[in-house]
């Protein structure tokens, strides 16, 4: 797949919040996240490599969430071989009161799947 139809799918998935499908069907096996550095405070690491850590990670990140009220993902930008959306969540985690997290998903993409993503927050 080019980038072009890769960010499609990813679009066309998250609209319908089916994140595993993303990660069996768009993420390279050896796929690296990278988060800004400040997650660290909140106990998120900053680098995670590798498609079982990706899937541990947000499991446990999971674990944390009492409700999702709503999430939204933008169309998609394309610009090579990456592209990007802003992404939002109306959320309450267990035992904290309810916020709105909005963040950007950059996403490199190699030979038809997603090698690398990095979010900005």
């Amino acid at each position: 797949m080019t980038t072009q139809q890769v960010a499609a799918r990813y679009y066309e998935l998250a609209k319908q919040q089916k994140w595993m499908e993303i990660l069996n069907e768009l993420y390279a096996q050896d796929i690296v996240n990278k988060e800004p550095e400040h997650a660290a405070a909140m106990g998120i690491p900053t680098v995670t490599k590798g498609m079982d850590a990706i899937i541990a990670k947000g499991e446990a990140r999971r674990k944390l969430i009492e409700a999702i009220h709503g999430q939204t993902c933008s169309e998609p930008v394309v610009g090579g071989k990456f592209f990007s959306v802003a992404m939002t969540r109306d959320v309450t985690f267990i035992g904290r009161p309810r916020v709105n997290l909005e963040e950007i998903g950059v996403f490199e993409v190699r030979d038809g799947k997603i090698v690398c993503e990095q979010f900005f927050y």
